[in-house]
Formats: structure tokens, C-alpha cells, sequence
């Protein structure tokens, strides 16, 4: 019988502990998140500053229907480019001090169309480790080498180009890696590029909407020129509330993009009124407050989870990861702070290496000292309960 392998693949992934479900939401809100009828104090989404469920997000998103319509009807280069579209662009090359910028449905498509564009002829990558599987397959796809450095270790990254002609040369990092957490040491990576004649390219997914004082992302908090950082990709899916992503550089990249792209050519632009409701989001970040009340948060948790006896990293940002010796482990801890009212999935290989299953925290703009404190409280107990 043609694929019968996947029923034994299925009951091995069982076996392990790394098969995956789905929880279907009800909804979700002010931190609270309903699954099956049940509500749980929600610590695993990536809606960093609460934008979701902003009003203001909300009713531009319904203004913005009344005016383009509820999708954008074609491609880009059809007729589903708008005014709206070209607003937002506009926006983040004028803010982020590039060139220009172009929108993308998301961060998967806007990697891997920029690795096809990059290298449709041969040339290097040369990436951290740890970069998301969007970046990983794209580079896979290319006609490029493909290297990884260790993660953030710019000495090994230097070793690796010891070999590496510049011409058509890619280096790539995180801003803030989505698993861990913690920051790549963007100016020294940039400086090891320069000198090696590379171009630097950052996938600002998890930074954007959160970093900086006008939460304008890496660019901002490190002070990464165009020409220091010629790639730089943002998702808006995560802290700015609404979804889909956008590639800034010069306006030659940009129009490389939009000519040889197929993931943009090809696709039906995003709807003009998620783009509405987008660049309303990113104009009410740049006041500070949601990202003051962010960062309040990580420090609360960190200091009521210094003297827990778990096992945490040192990263400074939403997400805080809490390691456990397993996968089988992490999904019994996670299942114990579900029946304490707690929502937090277990993250297990493929999405984190073997050996580094763990629970995922992400803290919230949205959430209060007595949420971070039920959580503490509620994982003290589920130890506790295992020993």
C-alpha cells in the first residue's frame, strides 16, 4: 500500500513523547485564554504587547474592509497593491532609516523568498545554528553552500569565512531567538561582515515591536545602519498584533525582490485593511508604554524564579524558557499547570534540539503581578508534586 510508513511513524512519534496535538481556542483575552469551555491564565502566546485585542488595531482593521474590501482581490503586481500597502511601507523605510520595504504575507515567505532571490546562483550562507526552519529550508532550497556557526559565537563565525569568498556572501541571525530567547551581539556581527566584505541579514521577528524606544526593533536598539544590516526582515504577527511580514534594505534589493520573488509575485497580497490596521499599531508603539510595562514583567518573573530550582537561561526578553530533562517531562509539567489553570505547551524536538525540551514562558504587556504570580506559585507546586 502506498505510504503505510506513516502509521509507524506516527505510533514511533507517540512512543517518544513528540507527537503533537491541537488545542482549539474559544477565545482569547486580557491574558485569559478559553480552551474546550476551561480558562487558563495564557503564557504561551507571542502577542508580546496585548496589540491583539487593542481597540483602536481593532476598529481600524473594520475601517480599513469598508474601504478596500475584506482580502486584496490579487497579487501584488495584478491589482492587489494599494494605497494602504504602500502607506506601510512607506512607514517602516522612513522609521527604520532604509531605502525601502516590502510587504509579505509572513516571516516563512519572506525568508525563504529572499534566500531564492539571493541565490538563484551560487553563492555562501553562512548562519546561526539556531535560526528558524523558514530561514533553514529556504537556505536548503537555494543554490548557496549552506554553513551554521555556533550560536552566537562570532569567533567560530570568523573561522568559517576564513574560507568563504565575498562575493554573494550571506551572513544571517536572530535578533532575539524564538526558542531561547536570548539576543544575537548584532554590532559584532556586523563589524565581522564588513570586514569580511558580507552582507548581514537579521530576522528581527521576535525584536520588532519590542526593542527600542518607539519599538522599531533591533535597527533601533543596537543603532544598525542599511549599510551595517542590508537585510533586515520583521514579522508583524507577534508584538505589533495584526500578521504578516516585511523585508527592508536598498530599493535595489527591494526591487529584486518584487521582479525575481516568486513567493510575491505569486501569492494575493495581504488584505489592505490587516495593512491599515498594522501601520495603526506600529504609530500607537511608539509612545513606549506597552514595552515599559513588558519589560517590568520579565523582571518580576526573573526575581521570583531566581531562588525556584528550576533550570532557566539568562534571556531578557518575553520569552523565558524553563528547561526540563525531557519530553516526556515537559508535557507532564506542562500538564500540571494546565490542571492549575495555566496554559504553557511543552516545546520538544524538532522545534528545539534533543536533549533541551522545555516549557516556553512568554510574558505579556497585558499580564499583572498576581498572573506572574500564579504562574510561579503553580510551577512550585508541579514540582513539588513530581519529587
Amino acid at each position: 500500500m502506498a505510504f503505510d510508513w506513516i502509521s509507524d511513524k506516527l505510533a514511533e512519534l507517540h512512543k517518544q513523547g513528540y507527537q503533537r496535538q491541537r488545542a482549539t481556542v474559544d477565545y482569547e483575552k486580557d491574558g485569559i485564554i478559553s480552551i474546550g469551555g476551561q480558562h487558563y491564565l495564557h503564557f504561551a502566546s507571542n502577542d508580546y504587547l496585548g496589540m491583539r485585542h487593542d481597540e483602536g488595531v481593532q476598529q481600524t482593521w473594520v475601517e480599513g474592509i469598508a474601504q478596500y474590501g475584506a482580502g486584496s482581490g490579487a497579487s501584488p503586481l495584478v491589482t492587489g497593491y494599494t494605497t494602504a500597502h504602500s502607506a506601510l511601507e512607506s512607514y517602516l523605510a522612513e522609521h527604520l532609516n532604509r531605502e525601502a520595504a516590502l510587504l509579505f504575507n509572513s516571516g516563512f515567505a519572506a525568508n525563504q523568498a529572499l534566500l531564492q532571490a539571493l541565490f538563484a546562483q551560487p553563492g555562501n550562507i553562512v548562519a546561526d545554528k539556531l535560526m528558524h526552519a523558514s530561514f533553514i529550508d529556504g537556505a536548503m532550497s537555494s543554490q548557496a553552500v549552506f554553513k551554521r556557526f555556533a550560536h552566537n559565537d562570532p569567533e567560530h563565525l570568523k573561522a568559517l569565512l576564513e574560507n568563504v569568498l565575498p562575493t554573494n556572501s550571506l551572513i544571517a541571525t536572530e535578533s532575539v531567538f524564538s526558542m531561547d530567547g536570548d539576543q544575537a551581539p548584532l554590532k559584532k556581527l556586523a563589524h565581522i561582515a564588513s570586514e569580511h566584505g558580507c552582507w548581514l541579514m537579521v530576522d528581527d521577528a521576535h525584536g520588532f515591536g519590542v526593542l527600542g524606544e518607539k519599538g522599531l526593533g533591533c535597527a533601533e536598539s543596537a543603532d544598525l545602519s542599511q549599510c551595517e544590516v542590508p537585510v533586515l526582515m520583521g514579522t508583524f504577527g507577534k508584538a505589533v498584533g495584526t500578521a504578516g511580514a516585511f523585508i527592508a534594505g536598498s530599493r535595489q534589493l527591494i526591487e529584486l525582490l518584487i521582479n525575481t520573488a516568486r513567493h510575491y509575485i505569486y501569492s494575493t497580497a495581504m488584505p489592505p485593511a490587516q495593512a491599515l490596521a498594522t501601520l495603526y499599531s506600529l504609530e500607537q508603539l511608539r509612545d513606549g508604554r506597552r514595552q515599559k510595562t513588558l519589560n517590568d514583567n520579565i523582571h518580576y518573573f526573573k526575581t521570583r524564579m531566581h531562588d525556584s530550582g528550576f533550570k532557566t537561561t539568562e534571556s531578557q526578553t518575553a520569552i523565558q524558557p524553563v528547561l526540563t530533562d525531557g519530553p516526556k517531562q515537559a508535557v507532564a509539567l506542562s500538564e500540571a499547570l494546565k490542571q492549575r489553570g495555566i496554559w504553557v505547551p511543552p516545546i520538544r524536538y524538532p522545534t528545539v534540539p534533543k536533549g533541551t525540551d522545555r516549557l516556553r514562558v512568554t510574558l505579556s504587556a497585558v499580564h499583572t503581578r498576581q498572573d506572574i504570580d500564579a504562574l510561579s506559585d503553580a510551577l512550585q507546586l508541579a514540582k513539588e508534586a513530581e519529587s
